[in-house]
């Protein structure tokens, strides 16, 4: 254990357990703000244990101050103020070192919420001025994949053009290092309404008598899922109609707004998950559950949404209706048998599953499967949705890999599953390695045929 771990407690002077104040989850500008802030990462990015697993264990060399502690990158010490307040470079130089993975929100003693907090300083410092270009390639992906569905080869062509797509990469602030993940020839949305024009939720729910005996889950096509990787989605849809259910997708392409969330344009993600909630009214009011098979996603609408709509009894509702597959089927098709696997396997849990969610749910599945795995040391896989594609944390991201992740994938057989749900888990793998994980949906449903 290094020495920084050994400096976290009620004892030290930055643990935010002993700070005269709290900080709550909307902050207001004030004086001590940027002191608050800078306290707040250095004492839970930079001093919590080294079993975690973020970014703080991997700052360039120079940092740790004599006593163990690590100082913010700019900062003369970790107690000094910060004049500038939202407009702090030094701030937010740190926070861009953070991966939003919410595991200090959870694994820390103090149970700080940084991702939280690095969303709403990007919100204010970028607030009236130009982002960075990475921001809006990266946080708009919503909308750009949408644009290049409309032609997918052609927008993959351009991606991966020699010359174009290095020149793109640099423009955008990607690692030279990443591939660019591919559109689908097709998206899992325009798949299932070619085939099921009827099945949207307001015509699921006049259709509930009717319909597996009236039991209707809504199926949320996320847009990683739905644009790059749509057969995760089909094999949701199969093992939910396996377990008895009626499937119905949203009429409405909405995003649920974390890659807008993840770099601060929070208004925006705001108006989205609005329009989510209005669109989806009926069917929160006669309590679909809703099952999402991206933690990510998961996550927003589980804990950003309440948070971010406290006084709306819609948004509270609808957070209680979110489910992902595993705790979906134990929760509501608790009697129905998945398909005996007998494999061996790695299993990742997406650092938000485990934060805000639980992954005893998956675990179980997998046993009551007959899989047999094995889970690598709890850390996240570095990707963290956009932070692994910049350049700037490009090599921080493949160390957090290398500690634990990658290593047990590369010592699996090639017949041994490599199983997680997270898109930018799989990703990952799938570029350092080259193996390719599987949902767990997935898993099910090799079992199913």
């Amino acid at each position: 254990m290094p020495k920084a771990a050994a400096a976290v407690g009620a004892g030290n002077p930055l643990c935010p357990s002993m700070l005269p104040w709290s900080v709550r989850w909307r902050m207001r500008p004030m004086p001590r703000l940027k002191k608050v802030v800078v306290l707040f990462f250095v004492a839970v990015v930079a001093l919590v244990p080294l079993s975690i697993g973020g970014a703080y264990l991997y700052f360039r060399p120079g940092l740790p101050a004599a006593d163990g502690r690590l100082v913010a990158p700019g900062l003369k010490a970790p107690t000094e103020v910060i004049r500038d307040r939202w407009r702090s470079k030094e701030v937010k130089e740190a926070l861009d070192l953070c991966l939003s993975c919410k595991g200090c929100k959870t694994d820390c003693p103090t149970n700080v919420d940084m991702a939280t907090y690095k969303a709403e300083f990007f919100a204010h410092h970028y607030e009236g001025r130009i982002r960075p270009l990475e921001a809006y390639a990266l946080g708009l992906i919503d909308y750009w994949a949408r644009l290049a569905s409309l032609a997918p080869s052609v927008a993959n062509a351009l991606m991966h053009a020699p010359g174009l797509s290095g020149l793109m990469k640099k423009v955008l602030g990607i690692a030279p290092e990443r591939e660019m993940p591919r559109f689908a020839p097709e998206t899992f949305r325009k798949w299932f309404f070619r085939n099921w024009p009827g099945a949207s939720p307001a015509e699921g729910v006049a259709r509930r008598p009717a319909a597996q005996g009236g039991r209707v889950v809504i199926l949320w096509a996320d847009t990683f899922n739905n644009h790059f990787l749509p057969r995760t989605l089909r094999a949701g849809l199969n093992v939910l109609e396996a377990a008895g259910w009626y499937v119905v997708v949203p009429r409405s392409p909405d995003c649920c707004g974390r890659p807008l969330y993840d770099v601060g344009m929070l208004r925006l993600a705001k108006r989205v998950l609005q329009r989510i909630m209005t669109n989806l009214r009926e069917e929160i009011e006669a309590g679909l559950p809703i099952v999402v098979l991206e933690p990510s996603c998961a996550s927003v609408f589980r804990d950003e949404l309440p948070a971010l709509f406290p006084q709306n009894p819609l948004a509270q509702k609808l957070s209680e209706q979110v489910f992902l597959l595993a705790e979906f089927l134990a929760k509501f098709s608790p009697d129905w048998q998945p398909p005996a696997i007998r494999r061996k396997a790695v299993f990742h849990g997406h650092c938000h599953h485990k934060a805000v969610m639980q992954l005893s749910y998956d675990t179980q599945l997998l046993e009551r499967m007959g899989i047999e795995y094995v889970a690598p040391e709890a850390s996240c896989c570095g990707m963290a949705g956009a932070f692994g594609f910049k350049k700037a944390t490009y090599e921080i991201s493949m160390k957090i890999a290398e500690r634990a992740l990658l290593p047990a994938v590369r010592a699996a057989r090639p017949e041994d599953l490599i199983i997680m749900d997270g898109f930018s888990c799989r990703e990952q793998i799938r570029q350092a390695t080259g193996r390719l994980p599987m949902h767990l949906a997935e898993v099910i449903e090799m079992g199913l045929s």
